[in-house]
């Protein structure tokens, strides 16, 4: 039995598993208070992401676009990023950071982003001396990477050019990655139960928008400049995803000092045990009952699932290298089988990820054979699902839906986008309580997939 790693054999992508590295900073961005990105490419590379946004939360979210065309090509971008930044100055009194987001063309055509806005800073102090509006450029070249290197590249960005050094403020940093906002509740409550003041980066728990009395709905990120810039001065940053914030709680701890603790991603039971021993440690507080309880709670719940209904399932998993890791982590904590594994971009720093070689010898022990492919796609999913034969289980956003309709395999949405199946990213995957609500839906799926192929359904005390 052994682990594999492989990078996909075709040069081209056929239905990628992810978007572009704008998208990624794009996510990023919103997730701060007060600020609207100014995505400096063409129209779609705001709108097609917006549309995303508003599939998988249901919610619409304000993200501007220096709509470039042919003659910027030519003579350059840089005055569609001077108009874009004084027409938002104008229209939007309430805002206060403007994020640069460059793509594929204005990278390729070079434009001047820095100088740009050392430009406009110029501009802005003499027209608006009352209005600080920070401008930070945030790079991210869509011709290579993906949406999670872009996420990546838009928070060390924020955090790069926001924070400063002052007093100690005995706050945690976490920095979240691309989770849903059930995730961020979740993490907020295992924060409150130990009693430790966090500094959320980013928080979009606001994501999720009230319609008020007076018919106002407005969804905004909820982490503001000034929980940016202190930064700095907390005593010390967990980074929830390696390849999702990673880089940035580096930054803070090589620039000011910060101590680092880059994951794991606390999915399933072990992996939040680990998050929390490092909150203890970090913060010298304690795990309290409560949270003793919810883990009890979550090993009762997947106990009553595990041996019975999940015992050598057969699983393929995709979408960001943090989640899958992660839930192939799980897979293995309640018997499931995570035998086919697909990164979909071209950073083959996960590949190597030591994560993988505990999968492994897991594996070895329960004697099956994990395959992972980076740089992967989901015609290569497609592909090997079809080969294999033995799929009784696909976790990934809705993307791959139509591969488990054609091959009949039941599907848990997981991850970034999920557009067909309600409230979803309400729902938490990290913590103990998204350890027992993977739990469920995972057995749910199976059952409803027995009822509909009548197979075996006394199992479920059906006769």
């Amino acid at each position: 039995m052994s682990l594999a790693v492989k990078k996909k054999e075709r040069a081209g992508v056929i239905n990628p598993i992810f978007t572009c590295q704008p998208a990624g900073a794009e996510y990023a961005t919103i997730g701060v208070k007060d600020c609207i990105p100014l995505v400096h490419g063409g129209q779609g590379c705001s709108m097609f992401v917006r549309l995303m946004f508003a599939q998988h939360l249901k919610e619409n979210f304000d993200i501007a676009s220096s709509s470039l065309h042919e003659a910027s090509a030519v003579f350059g971008g840089m005055p569609r990023i001077e108009e874009g930044v004084k027409t938002l100055v104008a229209r939007y009194p309430h805002l206060r950071l403007i994020p640069i987001i460059t793509t594929c063309s204005t990278e390729t055509i070079g434009d001047d982003v820095e100088g740009t806005i050392n430009k406009l800073n110029k501009f802005l102090k003499k027209e608006y001396p009352d209005r600080p509006v920070k401008l930070i450029p945030v790079h991210t070249p869509s011709y290579r990477g993906s949406q999670v290197t872009g996420y990546d590249a838009g928070v060390t960005s924020l955090i790069a050019n926001l924070a400063k050094k002052g007093e100690p403020n005995g706050k945690l940093n976490i920095i979240t990655g691309w989770v849903n906002p059930g995730d961020v509740t979740e993490v907020k409550h295992i924060l409150q139960e130990m009693g430790v003041e966090g500094n959320i980066l980013l928080d979009t728990e606001t994501f999720n928008a009230p319609t008020m009395p007076d018919r106002n709905s407005f969804t905004f990120g909820n982490t503001t400049i000034e929980d940016i810039a202190d930064s700095a001065n907390a005593i010390a940053t967990i980074a929830l995803c390696k390849y999702e914030g990673g880089n940035a709680a580096e930054f803070l701890q090589r620039e000011f000092g910060v101590p680092a603790i880059i994951g794991p991603t606390p999915i399933g039971i072990k992996n939040t045990d680990a998050w929390l021993q490092n909150i203890k440690k970090l913060t010298g507080k304690p795990i309290p009952e409560s949270l003793v309880i919810e883990r009890g709670k979550a090993i009762d719940s997947l106990a009553d699932l595990a041996h019975m209904f999940f015992a050598n399932k057969r699983v393929a998993i995709y979408g960001d290298p943090d989640l899958v890791i992660g839930l192939a982590e799980f897979c293995q904590e309640v018997e499931l089988e995570p035998v086919l594994l697909l990164l979909g971009d071209d950073n083959q720093a996960p590949s190597k990820d030591p994560r993988l070689a505990e999968l492994d010898k897991k594996a070895n022990h329960a004697e099956y054979n994990i395959e992972v492919i980076w740089n992967a796609d989901l015609w290569e999913l497609e592909s090997r699902v079809k080969e294999r034969g033995d799929i009784d289980l696909i976790l990934g956003h809705s993307k791959g839906r139509y591969i488990a309709i054609d091959n009949q395999i039941p599907m848990v949405r997981v991850g970034f986008p999920t557009f067909d199946r309600a409230g979803l990213w309400k729902n938490p995957v990290i913590g103990y309580r998204g350890a027992e609500w993977l739990g469920d839906a995972i057995a749910n799926a199976l059952f409803a997939d027995m009822e509909y192929k009548h197979d075996r359904e006394w199992i479920l005390n059906v006769w």
